[in-house]
């Protein structure tokens, strides 16, 4: 895939270049400047990111953080089998528990919340700094729901950290995900007192608090499309069908307090490389991570 010049691959993280250096020297190049393609794309083109993420899979499939940038391309794309066997890859490259509430959300992606809610109960949260902590309740709280227990729930999302006044880069999405639980509850007062201190911590838009608090406002948004632009756009019902298709699709059946763990910085082509743990990600119970070996995985520990 094409790699525009001014990529050097100098851009990535250090810790991600230190890893690389195991590598020979022009392969390490190639490697770095597919990950950085991945990281420029994975918020605009999802699908363009995990190309490049499969090139640098095949490039460099016993490396780490190409296996963590591997399963957030997928993930992104919600490619969640595929995803979860990268994330197993890496951490047990690693031994990191950084990537367990991502791997419990892979499991919500794959109609599986009740491993997901059993991952919620694992050692491993313990070892989780706050934020992933935090992560890990609001994947809990999204696979409660999933399962129909709103209640339940709201109770997940309780805590010492949803209660403080300080705002933190989680904050916005835990206050999001309590308000939309309670609205789901049918308990819109309080709903709305949440989604508007949502919007209170929300400095950069990463919630769409401020939309849902005007709704239950009554504030009517105008389109700015004019007629002629509408009409255009459902001439044939192609542009609707199309709408309507990805929304049945869409894996997981996530809803608005739905909470996936953000993609790291560091995160950074078509046929998985030998290893591939696409299949086995489909078998594996979570508890029994640590204790498998990966049946085709090229990258044995």
């Amino acid at each position: 895939m094409p790699i525009p010049e001014d990529v050097t691959g100098e851009e990535i993280d250090k810790d991600v270049r230190q890893e690389l250096q195991s590598l020979p020297k022009t392969l390490a190049e190639d490697v770095a400047r597919n990950l950085v393609m991945v990281a420029r794309l994975i918020d605009e083109d999802q699908e363009q990111a995990y190309g490049y993420s499969r090139v640098a899979l095949r490039l460099a499939s016993r490396v780490a953080a190409v296996r963590e940038a591997a399963g957030f391309a997928a993930y992104a794309t919600q490619r969640y089998s595929e995803a979860l066997a990268e994330f197993r890859a890496a951490r047990r490259m690693t031994g990191s528990v950084e990537l367990w509430p991502v791997m419990a959300d892979c499991e919500r992606g794959l109609g599986r919340p009740e491993r997901a809610l059993a991952m919620a109960g694992e050692a491993e949260v313990q070892k989780l700094d706050k934020a992933g902590q935090v992560e890990m309740r609001l994947v809990a709280a999204g696979a409660r729901r999933d399962m129909g227990q709103v209640d339940a729930a709201i109770v997940t999302l309780q805590s010492p950290e949803l209660a403080s006044n300080a705002v933190q880069p989680w904050t916005a999405r835990l206050r999001y995900a309590y308000a939309d639980a309670l609205l789901a509850a049918d308990r819109e007062t309080e709903a709305r007192e949440w989604f508007a201190k949502a919007v209170e911590a929300d400095k950069d838009g990463s919630t769409d608090a401020s939309d849902r608090l005007a709704e239950l406002d009554g504030v009517e948004f105008v389109d700015a499309l004019g007629d002629d632009e509408h009409d255009t756009a459902g001439e044939g019902g192609v542009a609707g069908e199309d709408a309507g298709a990805a929304d049945g699709e869409e894996a997981g059946a996530r809803d608005e307090a739905d909470a996936r763990p953000a993609a790291a910085d560091r995160e950074t082509s078509e046929d998985a490389p030998e290893g591939s743990e696409a299949d086995e990600a489909d078998r594996d119970d979570p508890a029994d991570l640590d204790d498998r070996r990966d049946e085709g995985d090229g990258d044995k520990a």
